[in-house]
């Protein structure tokens, strides 16, 4: 039968990776790849069977390429410790492993953010490339943030969602927004893109406009306003920074 290891890239995240680690118990190997965690998170794998290595973080897709390095299977499922897998996406992932012709599939994620599951604003189905055959893939490392994984073949599309506990606080949102526009921006700035004064205004607007119109947010009430305005403002943010970077 073909084999399948579960990966999980942690760092300081003892509060989720026991739920984590618990919901993908079918997988025939876990693999905890560690950034040098300073809390209980090494610990708590090892209790529950995991493989435990460390390696500095530098940035997502370096990671996670390392971590295919190290996984023992011919098939690769990436969790995030604020993921969980349900049964019935197991038993989804056991039959497409046994497919001939993909390199890979695509994984819908249910978000709650906030203690809600978000249907619209663009956080459902909010598919992810998670499923990988290990010797045909391989993660851009031009890009250090929402890194995407480059196959050698074709990839499918499961229906079982990935439960994904997104943000739990306003505080939460806005350090892992800020973090992530960190990475954007440098991003943008080596593939010669340039920030503009309009930008300033015109991006945020269209990034609302898209969220709460096009993807409907309006539908999540007060909550899709307040979501597609916060990811308005990062946009801002993105084309400010990125100004200042150029001129530096």
């Amino acid at each position: 039968m073909t084999e399948i290891s579960v990966v999980v890239l942690t760092k300081n995240e003892e509060a989720n990776i026991t739920d984590c680690l618990d919901s993908v118990q079918w997988a025939d190997h876990v693999l905890v790849l560690d950034s040098l965690s300073q809390d209980a998170t090494v610990k708590l794998a090892r209790e529950h069977g995991a493989e435990v290595q460390h390696r500095a973080f530098d940035d997502y897709a370096r990671q996670r390429n390392a971590a295919l390095g190290m996984a023992s299977s011919e098939w690769v499922f990436f969790v995030d410790a604020d993921e969980r897998a349900t049964v019935e996406l197991a038993d989804e992932v056991r039959l497409a492993i046994m497919e001939e012709g993909f390199a890979g599939w695509w994984v819908p994620r249910k978000n709650y953010i906030f203690g809600r599951w978000i249907r619209h604003a663009g956080w459902y189905p909010d598919y992810q490339l998670r499923l990988l055959r290990r010797e045909r893939a391989r993660y851009d490392e031009r890009r250090a943030v929402h890194e995407l994984a480059l196959l050698d073949g074709e990839a499918g599309y499961l229906r079982s969602p990935l439960i994904h506990y997104n943000y739990d606080t306003l505080a939460q949102f806005r350090e892992k927004q800020s973090r992530y526009t960190d990475y954007e921006v440098r991003m943008l700035h080596e593939s010669g893109t340039r920030a503009r004064p309009w930008n300033l205004l015109l991006q945020p607007l269209r990034q609302f406009r898209w969220r709460y119109l096009a993807l409907r947010g309006y539908k999540e009430g007060w909550l899709g306003f307040l979501l597609s305005a916060l990811m308005a403002y990062y946009e801002l943010v993105r084309y400010w920074r990125l100004w200042h970077l150029q001129r530096a």
